[in-house]
């Protein structure tokens, strides 16, 4: 799959994951490959990224917006904390 988070200031994060979880409004969720096309507002919170099974990052948002189609990951964060 590929991530890209991105800020209204800056490309946060851009690159191939295996795994993504998200601050979802509704609770978090885990995103992997061939999820079902979603959109969804994000809270303040941590996104963890799976670039491998034993690679890990944290980037943490000041909410936002997710759009998941394709095996391709969408992140509009408001901003960074951090």
């Amino acid at each position: 799959m590929f991530l890209e988070i991105i800020t209204p200031d800056e490309k946060v994060f851009s690159g191939e994951v295996v795994a993504v979880n998200l601050p979802g409004t509704e609770g978090p969720f885990e995103v992997l490959n061939n999820h079902a096309a979603v959109i969804s507002t994000l809270d303040k919170g941590n996104v963890k990224i799976s670039e491998s099974h034993n690679q890990v990052k944290n980037v943490v948002i000041d909410g936002g917006l997710v759009e998941v189609l394709d095996n391709k990951i969408i992140v509009l964060a408001e901003a960074i904390i951090g």
